[in-house]
């Protein structure tokens, strides 16, 4: 697994959306994302930081970021999940756990998927990396402050 810094920058990556359309962080070039890997689609506290994130979008959107979420759902679990909770940003199909790998984002306890959240700059450069299992609230927050600072 990969271990990731502040300051590196962030790998290039390829997975399809809810839709079942392939996408790349090349797609984003030139602006800053907000990259947050969470456990499961519609789990208690996924769904609260999902709602959150869908809450405070067009904050990061004026900012002149976008968000994506990742997690090893697959592509109708996805499109549910966004469905139901009118999110408005992209949810990455992660199935095996590859992305997660590739970003350093490991298990809890060794059997629950990482909560991770990056903070890409513009040039795609790690701003921020915060990890909290429980405390969604939190991702939020931290990403809204680094996302504005930029």
């Amino acid at each position: 697994m990969t271990k990731l810094n502040i300051g590196d920058q962030a790998p290039e990556f390829t997975f399809p959306n809810q839709d079942g359309k392939d996408i790349s962080l090349s797609q984003f070039e030139g602006k800053p994302i907000v990259l947050y890997f969470y456990p499961k689609d519609d789990s208690p506290v996924c769904t609260k930081e999902a709602c959150e994130f869908r809450d405070k979008y067009q904050k990061f959107i004026e900012a002149g970021a976008d968000v994506i979420g990742v997690s090893q759902d697959d592509t109708k679990s996805h499109h549910k999940f966004t469905s139901k909770y009118s999110l408005p940003f992209t949810l990455l199909s992660d199935k095996g756990g590859k992305l997660a790998k590739l970003y350093g984002v490991g298990k809890t306890a060794f059997i629950l998927p990482g909560r991770t959240t990056f903070i890409l700059d513009k040039n795609h450069k790690i701003a921020l990396i915060y990890s909290s299992q429980f405390n969604s609230h939190s991702h939020i927050e931290e990403s809204l402050k680094v996302i504005e600072s930029l």
